[in-house]
């Protein structure tokens, strides 16, 4: 993919993003460099209402991605591109949320490699 467009309730001009919370963009993303549709030249951009655009530090983990591209309003941000997870960080996610989710149940570590 070329480009990835996420949503983002708020963002800072540093690329830093904040979703509706849970990290399911974050999840998806990952999935995505699992299979190899997400490398290094994809672009990752939101759209945003400037009000959004904060100028503090927003809270990052190890399995967050930054954005490279933030369109809010009629101003187009550039961001300093940044190193992104490589993939699944499976130690972050507990086993309910791996179950709640088919695509990860089905490729988690340890998983039963046998069908019924």
């Amino acid at each position: 993919m070329d480009l990835v467009v996420c949503g983002s309730v708020a963002v800072n001009r540093q690329g830093a993003r904040v979703g509706k919370g849970d990290g399911f963009s974050d999840l998806e993303f990952a999935l995505l460099v699992e299979a190899g549709l997400v490398g290094t030249d994809t672009v990752v951009a939101t759209t945003i209402q400037p009000l959004q655009v904060l100028a503090e530090a927003l809270p990052e983990t190890d399995h967050d991605f930054r954005l490279d591209l933030i369109i809010a309003g009629e101003e187009v941000i550039t961001c300093r591109r940044s190193p992104r997870p490589q993939g699944i960080l499976w130690d972050h996610l507990d086993a309910a949320k791996i179950a709640a989710i088919p695509a990860l149940a089905a490729q988690a570590p340890g998983r039963a490699t046998s069908t019924p």
